[in-house]
């Protein structure tokens, strides 16, 4: 192993056997005794151990003996749900674990910064957090951020174990787990992993993502208590009145606590806990990983997106297209170098030279590619010269300039390239000459063409000025870059606008080219741009006045886009912004949806963010959109079932004391309903694809609640049809059947069929959805395990004893299926009117819009 070709694929294995992962002891999670105990701690099932008392009180131990049978049957199905959710969101902490660039067989990979291993070889960039302690062969211009670790928030400077001096005190050429790169670049070999790095030995603990309560969740726990309370109070009166007025007080007891589980919706809560884990396990199998797991209750929320050019929209996979040099323009690729001559040499060379060798920058990689193509043979490319020093790109100038010493010459040569304005300013030139530049710049920027000003000087002395302006720099020419659209954006952001959702491309490029790329791309460019210095000019007022319009912002600084995306916070609109370096942290952080280009980003930027896109392109991001979208609409539908679904349930438990009847529902009944219920919520509905005209509605209020009155319109509409249904089957069942138990085998039956006509009414609320639907795996098996345990409980002698039902002859099985067809109508022509009229020319009724500021 060696600095140049890094440790082999097998030693970087039997190391990582035997020192173990680069990672510290996670955060505690629920094991399965913990997450067991958190199930069965939960009201409903306090409720049945209640009821199970009882029977035993009543010395009906058969009838106690089954209601525990199922009450172990539903603690398994809810421990199921809690783990499979548990299980998508420890896969998420996976992928978010810190990464590294390292030499593996002589080629930098990237890898997951768990699997480094002592003796790695580590290449670091501005904006990387340090993976682990790690030793550094070379430095330039580096420093680190080690506030974690020291408190001290003044960035240290680093330098190479060769440069530092032997009597200088602190670790300089070390850098330390956990800390931050500000500035520079550098290649270290590891030293110490995991718990035996300097962050592992105080302890410190690098947890995985933050499992934030979101504000639906919040406003469904308030909820949830409300109803309880309520239900607990109406609970005690009709315990009450049931003993006052038949003198049974074991009676009124079990009735009572009969109907405080019908009351209390306990689905809720699992619902959006399966719901958003899953949504986000989802989004990572599109290789979006959510970070935070509120972004995706917001994601259907957005009105505005906030991308970067390069890498977003384009390919991020630059070309050198053009040279003008002396006002001659050479075509590369067109022509064979003989046609050209050499005249186009010395740009090409001093832009190499005031590249990095070993580049990661995708223009300087591009830069190297050509120089190694056109320049090769000629003495224009120079293996041998030595890098003395570099200057890097700043906020206040955008250039970058290197300092090499030939092996043959005292002087020092100094070579740099940035935009071609900083150039110009470098160089001293007079404003004619300018002009001419900056007109051929236009020229070649109008074409999409990325340009890059090159300049270059001899220096004499050793001792370097402190800044890039105190060098005398002459004007070489300009390198034009080209990084193509790539071919789905034009599709995705037609997809975005018929969504109502406006896409704003921010660029540090020149305004030329911004404009020619916003054009190929698909966007509206009426509006004209807006540059960063024109930016700085603006008040408050005059910028939101020209977001009305402006859709491309061009030569924009990192720092720009925390105003912009302030301004458009400020207009009322919900904002998703893409960025990947170490300046685009606060516009991330200020953005409702911080999205982090995962590829090629930094590691600030991915910890500042909401989402981190896996795959660096633009139909990621409108993937997310998409899946925003189906996890509200999906909620939704999930939570008129439940409303609906629980109406009948209270009814029949408060009805038989209103008209004198006995107990129709029973424990064991309301838990053989949560056979049905609770997988319906949890995996049908989640399961529902998003609705063929949703991309196509404008975005929904960010201030939407989930229990709105449109929802409960249609939950109490639902639910009052399969009442009035299952009520109309217990008075025929009983005249017909001949007693109570008759009519209570015709109600159970409705109520369980009701049920399933009560999913399919409400897994699409699109006028679409009278035609095919897709396929629902999981409704499918509902289906079949409720009419498999209907069919037990209905046919089988001692199974229908426990439940108090008769054997119902033909008669009564067609009044029950009659009676849920038409409940299944009923809720189908409630879904038309309160939703489908209005689909798809107004979606206020099941899709909350909002309105343009």
């Amino acid at each position: 192993m060696d600095a140049l070709t890094g440790l082999s694929s097998p030693e970087a294995e039997v190391r990582l056997q035997r020192d173990g992962p680069n990672e510290l002891p996670a955060a505690s999670r629920s094991g399965t005794a913990q997450l067991l105990l958190e199930v069965v701690r939960e009201p409903m099932f306090l409720l049945l151990v209640a009821c199970g008392v009882i029977y035993l009180a009543l010395g009906d131990r058969q009838e106690a003996l089954m209601l525990l049978g199922f009450v172990g049957v539903v603690i398994a199905m809810t421990f199921v749900q809690k783990r499979r959710s548990q299980a998508a969101l420890d896969a998420l902490r996976d992928l978010s674990s810190p990464r590294a660039l390292v030499l593996r067989d002589g080629a930098a990979v990237r890898i997951p910064g768990k699997d480094l291993v002592v003796g790695d070889i580590v290449l670091m960039a501005e904006g990387d957090r340090v993976p682990a302690d790690i030793e550094l062969l070379e430095a330039n211009y580096l420093t680190v951020d080690e506030s974690l670790l020291t408190g001290e928030s003044q960035p240290v400077l680093k330098q190479a174990l060769e440069a530092v001096d032997a009597g200088a005190a602190g670790p300089q050429h070390l850098c330390f787990s956990g800390s931050l790169v500000t500035q520079g670049t550098a290649q270290g070999r590891v030293v110490a992993t995991g718990p035996r790095s300097a962050l592992g030995r105080i302890g410190a603990s690098l947890g995985g993502i933050a499992l934030d309560e979101t504000p639906i969740q919040r406003e469904t726990a308030q909820i949830v208590r409300r109803v309880a309370m309520a239900g607990a109070s109406i609970a005690l009166l009709l315990s009450v009145g049931w003993a006052l007025s038949r003198g049974d007080w074991l009676g009124g007891l079990l009735a009572g606590l009969t109907l405080a589980m019908a009351i209390l919706p306990e689905e809720l809560p699992v619902v959006l806990t399966i719901f958003l884990g899953l949504g986000a396990w989802r989004l990572s199998r599109e290789r979006v990983l959510t970070r935070r797991i509120p972004a995706v209750e917001l994601l259907g929320a957005t009105t505005v997106l906030c991308v970067d050019k390069t890498g977003t929209l384009t390919r991020n996979q630059m070309e050198v297209r053009r040279l003008w040099v002396d006002g001659a323009a050479f075509e590369l690729g067109e022509q064979p170098v003989t046609a050209m001559g050499h005249a186009f040499h010395p740009v090409l060379e001093y832009a190499v030279l005031s590249s990095h060798r070993r580049a990661f920058d995708p223009m300087e990689s591009a830069i190297g590619v050509a120089g190694r193509h056109w320049l090769q043979g000629s003495e224009h490319l120079h293996a041998d010269w030595t890098l003395v020093s570099d200057y890097p790109l700043s906020r206040e100038l955008l250039a970058m300039s290197r300092v090499w010493r030939s092996p043959d010459r005292r002087e020092l040569l100094v070579a740099a390239k940035g935009a071609p304005e900083a150039i110009a300013d470098l160089c001293h030139l007079p404003p004619e000459q300018q002009q001419h530049i900056a007109a051929q710049v236009a020229a070649l920027a109008a074409g999409g063409l990325r340009v890059l000003g090159v300049a270059r000087t001899m220096f004499a002395t050793e001792s370097l000025p402190a800044i890039q302006h105190d060098f005398d720099f002459e004007f070489v020419g300009l390198v034009a870059l080209q990084d193509p659209v790539r071919a789905d954006v034009p599709a995705a952001i037609n997809d975005c606008h018929a969504a109502g959702i406006r896409v704003a491309m921010i660029t540090g490029d020149h305004p030329a080219t911004a404009l020619a790329i916003a054009r190929h791309a698909g966007l509206n460019v009426d509006g004209g741009h807006l540059t960063g210095s024109e930016l700085d000019a603006l008040d408050d007022t005059a910028l939101a006045e020209r977001l009305r319009d402006t859709q491309v912002f061009c030569r924009v600084r990192p720092e720009q886009k925390l105003r912009l995306v302030q301004a458009f916070r400020a207009r009322g609109d919900v904002v998703a912004m893409t960025g990947d370096g170490v300046n685009d942290a606060p516009a991330l952080k200020a953005a409702h949806i911080g999205v982090a280009m995962g590829g090629r980003g930094t590691d600030v930027a991915r910890e500042a963010a909401d989402l981190v896109l896996l795959k660096d392109d633009f139909g990621s991001l409108v993937t997310t959109i998409r899946y925003g979208r189906r996890v509200f609409a999906n909620l939704r539908k999930a939570i008129t079932f439940v409303f609906a679904a629980h109406l009948p349930i209270i009814g029949l438990a408060l009805a038989p004391l209103l008209m004198g009847w006995p107990l129709i529902l029973m424990p064991a009944h309301i838990l053989f309903l949560q056979l049905v219920i609770d997988p319906a919520c949890s995996i049908v509905f989640e399961a529902e694809a998003l609705e063929p005209g949703a991309m196509r509605q404008p975005p929904r209020r960010p201030e939407a609640r989930l229990f709105d009155a449109a929802l409960v319109r249609l939950g109490v509409l639902q639910g009052l049809g399969l009442l009035v249904a299952v009520l109309a089957g217990y008075v025929l069942g009983e005249r017909l059947g001949g007693g109570a138990d008759a009519g209570r085998t015709v109600a159970f039956a409705v109520l369980v069929l009701g049920n399933l006509g009560l999913i399919q009414a409400n897994r699409s609320w699109a006028a679409s959805a009278s035609g095919p639907r897709e396929v629902n795996t999981a409704f499918r098996w509902i289906v079949l395990g409720a009419g498999a345990l209907l069919a037990l409980a209905l046919g089988v002698p001692q199974v229908a004893a426990l439940f108090k039902f008769t054997a119902p002859p033909a008669t009564l099985l067609a009044l029950s299926a009659a009676l849920a067809l038409t409940t299944w109508g009923w809720c189908t022509a409630a879904v038309a009117l309160l939703h489908r009229r209005t689909w798809p020319q107004s979606s206020s009724s099941w899709w909350p819009t909002r309105r343009s500021p």
